[in-house]
């Protein structure tokens, strides 16, 4: 079968091969009628633009990376979903990149994308240490973070406002008559975890409710982590009423670990998560969670990378990305 060029779309739109580029490139520099019979043309022969050929006229491969942490984390296909919707609108393909939570894996696929020239990188959780991400920001540009603080001129930021949503979670339980709360951190620094715990111990010191930090445990962000934490905490601390955790993933566990020691959610032990995943409100009981918008997160990216494409010489305020208190059955 023979592949259609953009040599036959100028020829079935009675045009030239220049005029062809500029409608496919959204140029402005030919008539809305000429453009729309360019563009029938394309559409009734079938033609596929050349990715390559079009990048060396506008400089863009019209490609984004996204890179994350682990894609098995219910977290992250819904900002991935967010970032592709948009960037479908703007004829982007999105390569995604898992790191696993490892500095030097992290370091590999940001260099990897740049080489393929991807036109933008939206990064979340990320571990690597500043001047190593200095000096690649330093050579790349631009890129988008997800609760990160790092100062760069290449770099912009989406923050959510983790210290305000684990206040009220923790406040959440304090209303329901709690005195006792744990928490569930994850074992893995970053940003998040920080502004987390430090919201956990800002409710209770509000509410004049002593912080032990005996009652924060560590673990693996994941549902094994929840559920080896909750059984370490009950174990050394059986007082304890209510329990607060990282994400969702540590609240399933824990309500697993807490069914298999003899206890009841909520009866004896109250127990809410961060980040409302779809399973939150699937389990049973349904799980209380601290709802982050996760599909509007991914959206926002991808419009900021464009926007930053768009005008290099601007600078971009912080995104800040709100939370919400999702009450359901685990906590009564």
């Amino acid at each position: 079968m023979k592949r259609i060029t953009i040599e036959d779309v100028a020829a079935a739109a009675g045009v030239s091969r220049q005029t062809v580029s500029r409608a496919m490139n959204d140029k402005g520099e030919i008539s809305p009628e000429t453009k729309e019979r360019v563009l029938k043309a394309i559409q009734d022969l079938g033609y596929q633009p050349n990715r390559l050929a079009q990048g060396m006229v506008t400089q863009r491969t019209k490609t984004v990376g996204l890179v994350m942490p682990d894609i098995t984390n219910l977290f992250f296909p819904e900002v991935s979903r967010g970032v592709q919707d948009a960037s479908r609108l703007h004829d982007y393909n999105v390569l995604l990149c898992n790191t696993d939570d490892r500095p030097e894996e992290e370091i590999r696929v940001l260099h990897s994308l740049a080489a393929q020239r991807v036109d933008g990188i939206f990064m979340i959780g990320s571990v690597a240490d500043d001047p190593t991400l200095t000096r690649f920001a330093d050579s790349y540009s631009p890129i988008v973070m997800l609760n990160r603080f790092f100062a760069h001129p290449n770099v912009s930021l989406i923050i959510v406002d983790n210290e305000r949503g684990a206040f009220l979670a923790v406040e959440h339980l304090i209303a329901q008559g709690h005195r006792t709360i744990g928490m569930l951190a994850a074992s893995i620094f970053s940003r998040s975890l920080v502004r987390r715990v430090r919201g956990y111990e800002e409710a209770l010191k509000h509410y004049g409710i002593a912080v032990d930090r005996r009652l924060i445990v560590g673990e693996t962000p994941i549902l094994q982590g929840g559920y080896n934490a909750m059984q370490e905490l009950m174990r050394a601390h059986p007082e304890v009423t209510a329990v607060f955790t990282y994400n969702d993933l540590m609240g399933l566990g824990a309500m697993r670990a807490v069914r298999d020691l003899g206890k009841r959610v909520p009866e004896d032990i109250a127990l809410i998560g961060f980040d409302n995943i779809g399973m939150a409100s699937m389990a049973t009981p349904s799980l209380s969670s601290i709802h982050v918008d996760k599909y509007a997160i991914g959206q926002k990216a991808m419009n900021r990378i464009l926007d930053m494409l768009d005008r290099p010489d601007d600078s971009f305020a912080t995104i800040e990305v709100g939370v919400e208190l999702i009450q359901r059955e685990s906590t009564g």
